[in-house]
């Protein structure tokens, strides 16, 4: 193949490939459970538990908090491992986010802390619907 005839197929690809591949992905996307992100207070660890029960009973992908920092664990015993963690735990929050189709806010008596509130704006600020368990 010439390199004329290369480029040639090259802007066949471009001009047609990448418009079937993203026709595909979102063909794929509308096929697959809808993804729920839960995000809210981890003092609500059992309401987030709950919540990802039903989310999941009712078919939807769940990602939530996977660490309960407010809970002794060796992995966040000093201070400073639980400050470090808290930072890599927010950022890994918002790759959820990021991949959630929409989010759930679980705030029991309509409570939203600062990091809730945070991950709210950000969901927002994507353009993600954010629902909540309780009225805000």
């Amino acid at each position: 193949m010439s390199a004329r005839e290369f480029w040639k197929s090259v802007r066949r690809f471009t001009a047609s490939g990448i418009d079937g591949y993203v026709r595909d992905r979102e063909a794929e996307r509308l096929q697959r459970p809808k993804i729920v992100v839960l995000c809210g207070s981890t003092r609500y660890w059992q309401e987030l538990a709950e919540a990802n029960l039903y989310e999941t009973a009712a078919g939807r992908i769940v990602l939530a908090p996977g660490c309960n920092l407010k809970q002794p664990h060796p992995l966040w015993a000093a201070p400073a491992q639980a400050d470090r963690l808290k930072q890599v735990l927010d950022a890994l929050h918002r790759q959820k986010i990021d991949l959630a189709d929409e989010v759930l806010i679980v705030n029991p008596d309509g409570y939203i802390g600062d990091s809730t509130r945070s991950e709210i704006d950000y969901a927002r600020a994507c353009g993600k619907p954010v629902r909540y368990t309780h009225p805000v």
